[in-house]
């Protein structure tokens, strides 16, 4: 008769014992029998309330897609001979992308004696990736595939901003101080002008006085 570990409902191993041993066990306190490690020798079963086990194990897998950050791949076309301004709406929408963190895939397409110049696509999206430098950066270079020439933009990740949580002087900004930096050259020049001696006061004279 077939052998399994036997884990009890309260997570101790109660240990080897028959498969119809087991059933009876989890009968016994009115639980389910639920293999756990098929390709253990023996294989592991435990008892416990199976309904329950199910809920908490969705309940686990919805929480990690919930913090699983979804990352979209968009795709933008050019022609080699691409017009001026409509490079610039194309540039546009790669910009707009890039903003709201995703990854593009720019896709030069060639046609008929084009091909003979692929130079002259790695040179459009060379300047592409440098007129958005500032919000991406090349994930894959340029290759040649075919026809069609690829490259693939990633994100700019701004690590010193959203990494550590902390805010930069310049943006520690209190509408009753100002900047956190001019609050503290104030307080230098207050305490500065504190420490010196007051100026004496002219003494009246003694005939005016009297």
């Amino acid at each position: 008769m077939p052998e399994v570990r036997l884990i009890g409902d309260d997570g101790q191993q109660v240990g080897v014992v028959t498969r119809d041993e087991a059933l009876k066990y989890a009968q016994s306190r009115d639980l389910d029998l639920v293999e756990v490690a098929a390709e253990a020798r023996p294989p592991v079963v435990r008892v416990l309330d199976y309904s329950k086990y199910k809920y908490e194990q969705e309940q686990k897998a919805k929480a990690a897609r919930k913090h699983q950050k979804q990352v979209t791949v968009r795709e933008i076309k050019l022609r080699p001979k691409i017009a001026e301004n409509d490079y610039e709406t194309k540039k546009g929408h790669v910009v707009r992308f890039l903003e709201h963190n995703d990854r593009v895939k720019v896709t030069i397409m060639f046609r008929g004696r084009e091909t003979t110049h692929p130079e002259r696509g790695e040179q459009l999206l060379m300047r592409l990736a440098e007129d958005v430098g500032e919000l991406g950066t090349i994930e894959q270079r340029p290759s040649l595939d075919g026809r069609n020439m690829t490259m693939l933009l990633s994100p700019t990740r701004h690590e010193a901003d959203e990494g550590t949580g902390t805010t930069s002087e310049t943006e520690a900004i209190t509408p009753e101080g100002g900047s956190k930096r001019k609050r503290e050259a104030r307080a230098r020049r207050e305490q500065k002008q504190g420490s010196q001696p007051a100026p004496e006061q002219p003494q009246a004279d003694d005939a005016a006085a009297s």
